[in-house]
């Protein structure tokens, strides 16, 4: 069989997108004869039928179906290569490390001044770093644990207790610490992206189970915070989060079972780039000389 081209693959992938091929067509820039001729070529070298074709319908196939989950994966390996193979022409080639806005880039800036490589600090919203390792569009990341991390090496700098932020007046508000089992049927803030298992870990029902009970949509930190003066929602929250936004309309209590927070760097399994080495090498050496937030302000 015949080598499949990259080009193929992306005439098939817009056809089996839009399921007609007039469309496809137009979006790819071409008419609809050439692309025709191009999957019925694509379908000879393969050995399979990939659509199913009627004068008013366009299916996929099983084998076609196949086709798209999987070459879906090839055309991201494609970019992901072209994307490094630019990014190593560039002299000198900085290291590229993410993080979301917050306590991670403030670490990440210390890292970067004491670090000798020069290094690009790209901020990323809320679940998005692994993703931009995966790529390629990143070298290291900074990023919050427990995750699903399988496919990365990863380094935890440092583990810190966490803490329910709550209105000033709410009813909670008075206990000197509090459970996860104090969040259950209380709405918590709902992050965007966020996994079943995230979910779960931002909300305590990681510790004693049972269904998360969504609050209002959240992208940063400060939309949290006012989501959780206004009492809309309570959040379980980092304790150095807590140290570093003290509000007079929010108090911060430790909750003595919840699940550790951990930030970690990680990067891709199995990297021999000696700059990420380095990297990993100042971030540990800087976080061992930060204080850990064992103390929870009152107010």
């Amino acid at each position: 069989m015949d080598d499949v081209e990259v080009r193929e693959l992306r005439y098939f992938r817009a056809v089996a997108e839009e399921l007609n091929f007039s469309r496809a067509a137009e979006r790819l820039g071409m008419a609809q004869p050439p692309l025709s001729r191009a999957i019925r070529l694509l379908e000879r070298r393969l050995g399979v039928q990939l659509f199913e074709r009627t004068s008013r319908h366009v299916a996929l196939t099983p084998a076609g179906k196949v086709l798209l989950a999987e070459s879906a994966k090839a055309l991201d390996a494609v970019t992901t290569a072209v994307r490094l193979t630019r990014r190593a022409a560039q002299q000198p080639a900085a290291l590229v490390v993410t993080a979301k806005p917050g306590v991670a880039t403030e670490l990440l800036r210390r890292i970067a001044d004491r670090h000798p490589d020069p290094v690009e600090i790209r901020i990323s919203g809320f679940g998005e770093q692994t993703g931009l390792l995966r790529d390629g569009q990143a070298d290291v990341a900074l990023l919050g644990c427990p995750g699903d991390h399988g496919d990365l090496d990863v380094e935890v700098l440092f583990t810190e207790p966490r803490v329910a932020a709550l209105p000033a007046r709410h009813e909670l508000a008075g206990r000197s610490s509090l459970t996860c089992a104090d969040f259950t049927g209380r709405a918590t803030p709902f992050w965007p992206g966020a996994s079943v298992a995230d979910r779960a870990y931002w909300s305590g029902r990681d510790v004693i189970g049972g269904p998360v009970t969504p609050g209002p949509v959240v992208h940063d930190s400060a939309q949290l915070l006012e989501t959780v003066a206004l009492g809309q929602a309570i959040a379980l929250l980092p304790a150095s989060f807590a140290e570093g936004h003290p509000r007079t309309d929010i108090v911060y209590r430790p909750v003595v079972d919840a699940t550790p927070y951990s930030l970690a760097l990680a990067w891709p399994a199995g990297a021999r780039d000696l700059r990420i080495a380095r990297f990993v090498r100042t971030a540990v050496e800087v976080s061992e000389a930060l204080p850990r937030p064992d103390a929870v302000p009152a107010g």
